[in-house]
C-alpha cells in the first residue's frame, strides 16, 4: 500500500521539528524554553522531539538522599559513629550503614579527643542555626518592600503607644516623649514626626546611662544618628553604678537610651491618642469579621 503525500509531508514536519528540538536541547534549554521557542504546546509532542536526548544537568534537582549520604560519609571520616551520624541526620541507621560502610572505622577516642569533637559538632551546629537565622531575616525584610505613608503613620502610632509616654487619668499632661535604646527604633520614630509634620527644632534629646560607660562616645553616637546639635541636647543623664549587680548592658556596644521630647506636643500627643483608639476599633471589627 503505498504512503500519502500528506503521511509524508507530516513525517518530514516532525523530523524537522524534532532537529531544532534536538538542537536546543543540546544548547543546555529546558523543556518549557524549547516549549516556548518552537511554539509547541503539547506535552506529549515534546517529550517525542527530545526522546532519547538527556536533559541538561542545570534541569535536574538535586536528590535530598544523595545530599544525606555525602553528610553521612562526611561525618563517619571525623570519626562519627553509626547512632550519632543517624541522630545526627534523622535517618534509619541501616541507611547509615549502606553509605559509609567502606569506609575505615573510626579509631578509639580518648576523653580529650571525643570532648574536641563534640565540641567541633556543637560550633558546626550553631554556625548551621546562625545561617539559618540570617536568612530567615534576610528573608522577612526583602518581603517588607516600601512604606506608604499610611503604613509609617500606623506604625508610628503603634509604635509611640508601646514606648512613648502616656498620660494618666491622675494625671494629665498631654506631653510627647519616647524612650529606647534601638538606633532603629529612634530613627522609625524621627521619620514618623517628619512624615507628620514636626520640625527638628521642636525635638530635645537626653542620653540616659549608667555612668560607669563610655559617655562622651555614647552622647557623640546619638547626636550623629539624629543629626542634632548640642543645643537640642539636655544634660545626660547618668545612672549611679552599684557594684553588686551585674550588669549585661556593657561593652562598645552600650549606649544607653536616648529620650525624644516634641516641644508644645499637646495637640501632636491627642492625635496619636485617638489614632491609637481608632486602631484598636478597627482591629475589633476586624475580628469580629472573622469570627463571623
Amino acid at each position: 500500500m503505498a504512503h500519502s503525500p500528506g503521511n509524508d509531508g507530516r513525517r518530514a514536519d516532525f523530523d524537522a521539528l524534532r532537529e531544532r528540538a534536538l538542537a536546543l536541547r543540546r544548547a543546555g534549554l529546558s523543556l518549557r524554553q524549547i516549549r516556548d521557542e518552537l511554539k509547541v504546546f503539547n506535552n506529549d509532542l515534546l517529550n517525542r522531539l527530545v526522546h532519547g536526548e538527556p536533559a541538561p544537568d542545570w534541569t535536574k534537582r538535586p536528590n535530598a538522599k544523595d545530599e544525606m549520604r555525602e553528610r553521612a560519609r562526611e561525618l563517619r571520616r571525623q570519626g562519627f559513629t553509626y547512632d550519632r551520624i543517624q541522630l545526627e541526620l534523622g535517618c534509619s541507621k541501616s541507611s547509615v550503614s549502606l553509605w559509609v560502610r567502606d569506609l575505615p572505622k573510626p579509631e578509639r577516642r580518648t576523653p580529650e579527643k571525643a570532648s574536641a569533637i563534640a565540641r567541633k559538632g556543637w560550633e558546626e551546629r550553631l554556625r548551621v542555626r546562625d545561617e539559618e537565622r540570617r536568612r530567615a531575616k534576610e528573608q522577612a525584610a526583602r518581603e517588607v518592600g516600601p512604606l506608604s505613608a499610611r503604613e509609617l503613620f500606623l506604625i508610628g502610632v503603634g509604635l509611640y503607644w508601646a514606648e512613648g509616654g502616656k498620660d494618666k487619668p491622675y494625671d494629665r499632661r498631654e506631653i510627647v516623649t519616647f524612650v529606647n535604646s534601638d538606633p532603629g527604633m529612634i530613627e522609625v520614630f524621627l521619620a514618623w514626626l517628619d512624615l507628620l509634620g514636626v520640625a527638628r527644632e521642636r525635638l530635645r534629646f537626653t542620653v540616659l546611662i549608667h555612668e560607669s560607660a563610655d559617655v562622651p562616645a555614647a552622647e557623640r553616637y546619638w547626636a550623629d544618628l539624629v543629626g542634632a546639635g548640642p543645643s537640642a541636647f539636655n544634660k545626660t543623664g547618668l545612672k549611679r553604678h552599684n557594684p553588686k549587680t551585674v550588669r549585661k548592658n556593657t561593652g562598645e556596644g552600650y549606649r544607653g537610651c536616648l529620650v525624644i521630647k516634641v516641644l508644645k506636643g499637646a495637640d501632636l500627643y491627642r492625635r496619636v491618642e485617638g489614632a491609637w483608639y481608632g486602631i484598636v476599633e478597627a482591629a475589633r471589627e476586624v475580628d469580629q469579621s472573622n469570627q463571623t
